[in-house]
């Protein structure tokens, strides 16, 4: 069955056509809330909230534009309200209490391509909070749309569209959040 076909489907209570489209989307979603708001528990709250929201307004849903862009406009939004709730709660990042000690818990995810060199692991340490760092000093639309592009992969008119605003307005936000990250980073990027 095509997508088109599994959304009127589901639109008509079809359960395991429903179950399909989670099954399609889930890592998607997924990827993208953690990428935003760099907490486990926070992404698998967006996405059960996502896909709950897409079961109860899946009738609304006109085929205007793709589903994808419409379930993205739904976890962005969602990941948006999240981070301005985190802001005005002033959070810290995730942080994991140990006998040793407190660390950030991202830290702890270990990088499975560095090799054994510890130059390179160092370097490659070095980079990935500079550009943590770069990545929190955009605003969470910056942050939403440079992440879209680059981790995500998607094209500026699919990024409007999942912000609910125009193509133009989602590139003048990625040029922005661009040129604070080759800002921030400074020598690490050439060009």
């Amino acid at each position: 069955m095509d997508e088109a076909s599994l959304i009127r489907a589901a639109q008509r209570g079809d359960q395991d056509a429903f179950a399909v489209l989670v099954q399609t989307h889930d890592q998607a979603v997924l990827r993208i809330a953690m990428n935003l708001l760099r907490s486990p528990e926070e992404a698998r709250d967006v996405y059960q909230d996502a896909f709950l929201r897409v079961f109860r307004n899946l009738h609304t849903f006109r085929f205007d534009c793709s589903f994808t862009t419409w379930l993205y406009r739904i976890v962005t939004n969602i990941c948006l309200d999240q981070l301005r709730k985190r802001k005005v709660r002033k959070e810290e990042p995730p942080v994991v209490a140990t006998a040793e000690g407190e660390f950030d818990a991202l830290e702890a995810v270990e990088e499975v391509r560095a090799d054994n060199n510890p130059q390179r692991k160092l370097l490659t340490g070095e980079l990935r909070s500079r550009i943590g760092l770069a990545l929190s000093e955009l605003t969470p639309r910056e942050r939403l749309v440079f992440e879209m592009r680059h981790y995500q992969g998607l094209r500026l008119r699919a990024i409007g569209e999942s912000l609910g605003t125009t193509e133009e307005a989602a590139k003048n936000c990625l040029f922005r959040a661009t040129q604070k990250m080759r800002s921030a980073l400074g020598d690490y990027v050439q060009g």
